[in-house]
């Protein structure tokens, strides 16, 4: 199977990959969405994932938003695994033209990879919301910037120019992924000749749907669980994403 994706990867000329969750939990990162990750929330916070990080909530309570953002998103001593480096060595072979992912820990940019697409954002950018004043992670982090709802001590960053409520760029539910990076991620898709899939289970709307604008010669499905999409696949391994690539990457 490993000689197969060996072949594939050697004749690809305009590769994309496509990856999620998965591609990270090898750098240390959980997924909020697993199991797990459900039990945490609804247990320590009273809400589930998506609650915790709708639009609706961090409208109505952002010192809860943030406590659970900080607590639980934010993984800054993480370091790219070797899913990471093998999708940027490819890019620097001439043979992977874009990353698209949907995670927003910075990791793929952090391996070297150039032309990478966030359909949700990153955690390393932030903005005002008032004046639209541009912060790093480091700042958000810092205490020393941060109050509670009412005042005093609490984990709301806010803005140095304005003292505007400091949000992460990054894609809440409830809110449209940017437009111009998901029609560059269905241009890139399109023109491809081969998809690699890796890390997510394809369910989760509507970067899930992005595989349907897929009209290239090879799908690879890359992920430890089966995916609604396995059978249309040419070739799917599950096994690590890490262990695969790094293993079929010359």
């Amino acid at each position: 199977m490993y000689e197969e994706l060996k072949e594939i990867l050697e004749q690809g000329r305009r590769m994309v990959f496509f990856g999620g969750a998965g591609v990270s939990t090898e750098s240390g990162i959980p997924d909020f969405r697993s199991e797990k990750g459900l039990y945490h929330a609804v247990q320590v916070y009273g809400h589930r994932p998506e609650e915790m990080l709708s639009h609706s909530l961090f409208a109505a309570e952002p010192e809860l938003f943030f406590r659970y953002y900080k607590e639980n998103l934010i993984y800054a001593d993480a370091k790219p695994n070797p899913a990471h480096l093998a999708l940027a060595k490819l890019e620097a072979q001439g043979a992977l033209r874009a990353v698209i992912t949907q995670n927003i820990d910075g990791l793929h940019q952090a391996a070297g990879s150039k032309n990478v697409l966030e359909l949700h954002g990153s955690v390393l950018r932030n903005y005002c919301l008032k004046c639209g004043a541009q912060y790093d992670l480091d700042y958000v982090l810092d205490p020393a910037h941060c109050k509670g709802q009412k005042g005093g001590e609490g984990p709301i960053p806010r803005c140095a120019v304005c003292g505007g409520m400091v949000r992460p760029d990054v894609v809440l539910y409830e809110e449209s992924l940017d437009q111009s990076v998901l029609n560059a991620s269905v241009r890139a898709i399109e023109e491809a000749d081969v998809l690699i899939v890796g890390g997510t289970s394809l369910v989760v709307y509507p970067a899930a749907g992005l595989i349907r604008y897929f009209q290239g010669d090879k799908l690879v499905l890359l992920n430890l669980q089966e995916t609604p999409y396995d059978k249309e696949a040419d070739l799917c391994v599950h096994a690590p994403i890490g262990e695969v690539l790094s293993a079929c990457v010359l």
